[in-house]
């Protein structure tokens, strides 16, 4: 068992956010005993602490989407972490702004986003459709991730500690996802490419399959994921989840421009302009 305080954590957790400076110890580093168990206890008591300051979760973002780092990292799963009210926000018009002031080295993730109709509960054995049923809306989003530890050296069970490094999220426009195109939606997500562009030059390149063979199954390996943990709060109804970014990440800087187009699914591009 950890020698971690869960809670105190948090606290330092909470802090080192706010002053965006990456100044933190890992966990593992601190205790060799230090395990995914004490690290989600560590994530649940940060969202007490932001809940208990007025603010609301609004969803998930997940981690590790990719099946063949789990045995390296010694992972069984993906992982997860909450997205909030003030983390959260829509592009107008495609576009959005976002300050990095009190970021100590943000990185871009494109991905794409879900809100979930209903409730989404699952033993694992969900397909694409079936996953797909449930959702009220997809999009194409970026978030933005930064590490609270130096030189991001880190462990996966520090990632879950450290909320999965969640900064922000910005969400690009939706496009409904209704019964007559769910089989049209499930064939696309896995196949779709994705450019990511850095002040309109050409930075990365990927695919859906980047995220758990598709975004629609790594959904259903997030909800499957939460049913067997007794602790984790099943996918609610109107939750958002950012389901695994689709490229390698990519540091962002003041001043920037980014923007990612997709091929073969019909959702509109997002463009980010990074501020101080």
């Amino acid at each position: 068992m950890s020698r971690i305080d869960p809670k105190a954590l948090a606290h330092e957790l909470v802090a080192a956010r706010s002053r965006g400076r990456a100044t933190m110890v890992p966990p593992s580093d601190r205790d060799a005993s230090f395990d995914l168990t004490t690290a989600y206890a560590i994530e649940a008591e940060v969202a007490r602490l932001r809940r208990a300051s007025g603010h609301t979760t609004v969803g998930r973002k997940v981690g590790y989407a990719n099946r063949a780092t789990w045995r390296v990292l010694k992972l069984n799963t993906l992982v997860w972490a909450h997205m909030y009210d003030d983390t959260v926000q829509f592009a107008d018009k495609r576009n959005a702004s976002l300050s990095l002031e009190h970021r100590s080295s943000p990185k871009i993730e494109p991905e794409i986003v879900f809100r979930l109709k209903r409730p989404l509960v699952s033993s694992g054995d969900l397909d694409a459709p079936a996953v797909l049923d449930s959702i009220e809306w997809l999009a194409l989003g970026f978030e933005i991730i930064d590490c609270p530890f130096p030189a991001w050296k880190f462990q996966p069970v520090d990632f879950v500690a450290a909320c999965g490094f969640h900064a922000a999220l910005v969400v690009g426009a939706p496009r409904l996802v209704e019964s007559s195109n769910i089989p049209t939606l499930a064939d696309q997500l896995p196949r779709f490419k994705i450019r990511l562009l850095k002040n309109k030059e050409l930075v990365d390149e990927g695919s859906g399959r980047n995220s758990l063979r598709s975004p629609a199954l790594c959904l259903g390996e997030l909800a499957a994921a939460l049913a067997r943990d007794p602790a984790a709060e099943p996918l609610a109804a109107g939750e958002l989840v950012s389901s695994g970014t689709l490229t390698e990440p990519h540091a962002i800087g003041v001043g920037e421009t980014w923007t990612a187009t997709v091929e073969g699914i019909d959702l509109p591009d997002v463009t980010l302009n990074c501020g101080s």
